[in-house]
């Protein structure tokens, strides 16, 4: 589905929780004001995270209404589920899976994971993982804000329906990918033979790819066929 003109050319795009009396966040609003340096009567849209969106103006500061809230159907973006790349690369990996539409992103500790982190250090991490999301689909024009979970045991990622490991070894990914809902990336040294034999592999390419290379890799290559399933459906129930 395209996205709608109001979305595309809007001067801003803002998550807020109330669409008829909306109050931006502290931090969103500054960036609206001081970076993006906003003027008076210029349109920006305003979501509700969960698709719900409507066209609103800047006056005086603050995100005026101004037209019907929309509806957009629920996303069809798939699971990425990666092992914890080091450092920089993590947020950099989960703003780009945003960008591109990803429905979640689960961090998940494998056997050969280097990163992990003590519950304490997981759920500073993953508040700030969260903002980074959200802020990168504002910037992309999301009207459904992308899920970030973890740290999940390897187990109860790879148990849910239709997973499978993104693996060089395995067959292309468009020739397993019907019906997949989530992408598991391992650790740079790669699953072990015990998380093998859990579920299917699929292969992301001919090279080895870190881990937030595979996972953008990974959500590219699937949301197109996600894409082209939903129109050849559409159009024969048409």
């Amino acid at each position: 589905m395209s996205l709608p003109a109001a979305l595309r050319t809007s001067a801003a795009h803002v998550f807020v929780d109330d669409l008829d009396a909306p109050e931006l966040d502290e931090r969103d609003a500054h960036h609206l004001r001081r970076v993006l340096r906003l003027r008076d009567g210029e349109a920006v849209t305003i979501s509700d995270g969960r698709g719900a969106w409507r066209p609103a103006r800047w006056c005086a500061g603050a995100a005026v209404v101004d037209g019907d809230v929309v509806e957009q159907p629920p996303e069809r973006g798939v699971c990425i589920a990666a092992a914890i790349p080091k450092g920089e690369r993590l947020e950099w990996m989960v703003q780009k899976l945003a960008e591109v539409g990803v429905g979640s992103i689960v961090l998940v500790d494998c056997d050969r994971s280097v990163v992990r982190w003590s519950a304490e250090r997981a759920t500073t991490h993953v508040a700030r993982l969260r903002r980074v999301a959200r802020e990168a689909a504002m910037q992309s024009r999301r009207t459904w804000l992308p899920a970030v979970a973890g740290p999940t045991p390897f187990a109860d990622v790879a148990g849910t329906a239709g997973a499978v490991l993104a693996d060089p070894a395995g067959p292309p990914v468009d020739a397993r990918r019907a019906g997949t809902g989530t992408v598991i990336v391992g650790p740079e040294g790669g699953f072990t033979e015990r998380e093998m034999a859990v579920a299917p592999s699929v292969s992301l390419g001919d090279h080895v790819l870190r881990i937030e290379t595979a996972a953008l890799v990974a959500a590219v290559l699937v949301r197109p066929l996600d894409t082209r399933t939903e129109q050849r459906s559409t159009q024969r129930e048409n």
